[in-house]
């Protein structure tokens, strides 16, 4: 088993960055959502509710951010390096608040424009905990970035091969990987072994981790990453052959222990 692919997403629900490395922090990737676009009452705007953030390209560079989108000149962010925090949350239902600081009025009204409300951007100057402890299985404590729940997420390139094919079943297209938002791509591993990783330590590379737990997923599963087109698949079939306990299953959350570089081709270990 080895690392095929790595990915990061700058802002919260923005395109996707390949890389063939990065750095492993206790939070999860560098330069991984550190950023968010929040509404006016502070809470996290996402593709669950705007199918536009698909346009958003975001790139980290040295104390700031870059932003693309087609038909806008392309903005430099730099990071808050003072100002007033703000609280906002992830998502509307939680109930720790996060002190954010604000990146300022252009980024507002360039995301503004894109997204076509309101909306103001926000820098997580120092990861912190926004769940509380009894919300997870296996708690992080305050080492989480903008991420829903859990520093990293895993795919496994066999299980999406196993849904395609029960799609191409129902006569449905074939999705790609990008539609489940991955951090990390393995791959030779069999279908839906990483259902058997619950709860393990695994290497990466030199790096370990620990499995937190399968991933439930959501509607944002349904929209192409490229035209921000939304369907019904895959999450259709997905609720016909992997709904565990009213829960869509795709993907499996990890939990750094190490820090360090990781790179594409690093062989994958599942310890005892």
């Amino acid at each position: 088993m080895r690392l095929t692919s790595i990915h990061t997403y700058p802002v919260k629900g923005c395109h996707r960055l390949d890389h063939d490395g990065a750095f492993v922090q206790p939070w999860g990737l560098a330069g991984d959502r550190r950023w968010m676009v929040v509404d006016a009452n502070g809470v996290g705007v996402t593709q669950r509710e705007t199918t536009r953030l698909v346009g958003l390209r975001a790139t980290v560079r040295p104390g700031g951010l870059s932003l693309r989108a087609d038909g806008q000149p392309d903005l430099d962010v730099p990071e808050p390096a003072s100002g007033e925090p703000v609280a906002v949350r992830t998502f509307r239902n939680r109930k720790l608040p996060v002190p954010a600081l604000p990146a300022g009025p252009a980024a507002d009204a360039w995301l503004g424009a894109l997204l076509g409300r309101p909306v103001r951007l926000v820098w997580l100057a120092r990861p912190t905990r926004h769940l509380a402890a009894a919300d997870r299985e296996h708690d992080t404590g305050d080492q989480v970035s903008f991420a829903d729940a859990y520093p990293l997420l895993l795919a496994n390139a066999a299980s999406l091969d196993a849904l395609n094919g029960w799609l191409a079943e129902a006569g449905e297209e074939p999705v790609p990987m990008a539609r489940f938002r991955p951090n990390l791509v393995v791959e030779g591993a069999t279908a839906w072994a990483e259902d058997d990783w619950v709860g393990r330590s695994m290497r990466i590379g030199d790096l370990r981790f620990r499995a937190a737990g399968p991933c439930d997923r959501c509607v944002v599963t349904t929209t192409d990453q490229e035209t921000g087109i939304r369907t019904k698949e895959p999450l259709r079939t997905l609720g016909r052959y992997r709904n565990v306990q009213q829960k869509l299953l795709f993907g499996l959350n990890l939990v750094p222990v190490d820090s360090g570089p990781l790179a594409v081709g690093a062989p994958l270990v599942i310890e005892p």
